[in-house]
């Protein structure tokens, strides 16, 4: 009877990225940048500019590498503290791109085959799409095993990558006969706030993306655009039900209350209990009130961090060198475990 392999023995860390495609928005505040914030005092924490990532679809080259330092000054101005996790840019650390060829090649094409994000992003022209659109969840691998991250956490249209990306290391490790090398990542589901919905459609997710920037409230919002747009979400005519299952079949009322819990670190129950029965002309205004409380340093602090460019790029440079520190042995191993000349 085969024994099973070791488990992985090394450190816990924590990796995860956003790509510098659009402007950050309250769900992307809610559902990741808090979250790395508090990790960041648990585990040792890798954030990175997915600039890599970002370039399956074409960006300007002239704007990118604003675009990188404004995701930059979103992770620090909600609480990334860059003397604790490593801040930086994907493409500054070449060992991404490295360790991705080799996954290529422990990947199987019938695993790409089935991730659904590449039909839903190629849509009927699969045949135009990058190659880099389709092998992204290869280089998602890299990204996280790079750094022998053991948690990322993910999203539900991430999951499927993140079970690809256990799958490539349990290959490795079993191919290269170097059981418990590579560790098999655990999902750190989002909890509430994690899937902020469209203000204009509470069936859709809130995306940079939309072309309607009043869909979403923008990082980079101030105070009386924040308030405009609550005021202006779609809502239905009904007041607020008092118990959470009176949400159901009311997408925009759901969406409405589930921001008001996330940004008090309250339940959707809680909530209800304090506005149920009461009508939007009551609760909007006090979702506004309490969204520029809260978001309203975060731009501030934004704003004053855009302004030293200098400053960010000193940031994303140290946080590139500890990136490096801890990725480059790791591809040397795996070289040497591969069989390259020289390894």
């Amino acid at each position: 009877m085969s024994q099973a392999p070791p488990p992985y023995s090394g450190p816990a860390r924590v990796l995860s990225g956003v790509q510098p495609s659009g402007a950050l928005h309250l769900g992307n505040y809610l559902g990741a940048l808090v979250k790395f914030a508090r990790l960041q005092d648990e585990m040792e924490t890798f954030i990175f500019v997915a600039d890599m990532h970002a370039i399956t679809v074409w960006q300007d080259p002239a704007l990118l590498p604003a675009q990188t330092r404004e995701i930059a000054a979103a992770y620090i101005a909600a609480g990334l503290d860059p003397a604790k996790a490593a801040i930086f840019p994907q493409s500054a650390v070449p060992e991404h791109a490295e360790l991705t060829w080799i996954f290529s090649c422990v990947a199987r094409l019938g695993w790409l085959d089935r991730m659904t994000q590449f039909k839903e992003k190629s849509g009927k022209h699969k045949e135009r799409a990058s190659v880099g659109l389709y092998t992204y969840p290869v280089l998602q691998a890299a990204d996280i095993l790079v750094y022998k991250a053991t948690h990322v956490p993910v999203g539900e249209d991430q999951k499927q990558h993140l079970e690809l990306t256990r799958d490539i290391a349990q290959k490795f490790n079993h191919d290269f006969d170097a059981p418990g090398f590579f560790p098999l990542p655990e999902p750190l589901t989002q909890g509430p706030g994690a899937r902020v919905m469209s203000l204009r459609d509470g069936k859709a997710k809130m995306s940079k993306s939309d072309p309607s920037d009043f869909s979403r409230i923008n990082l980079t919002d101030d105070a009386e655009t924040i308030a405009q747009k609550i005021k202006k979400a779609r809502t239905d005519p009904e007041p607020l039900p008092s118990e959470v299952e009176g949400l159901a079949d009311r997408p925009e009322a759901d969406n409405l209350v589930g921001i008001y819990a996330a940004l008090t670190g309250k339940t959707k129950a809680q909530v209800l209990a304090e506005f149920g029965g009461q009508g939007f002309g009551v609760f909007k205004p006090a979702l506004a009130d309490l969204a520029v409380a809260r978001l309203g340093p975060v731009g501030q602090r934004m704003r004053e961090l855009l302004a030293d460019a200098a400053e960010i790029d000193r940031i994303l440079a140290k946080g590139a060198e500890k990136a490096r520190d801890t990725a480059a042995p790791t591809v040397a191993e795996v070289k040497k475990r591969v069989g390259f000349w020289g390894s």
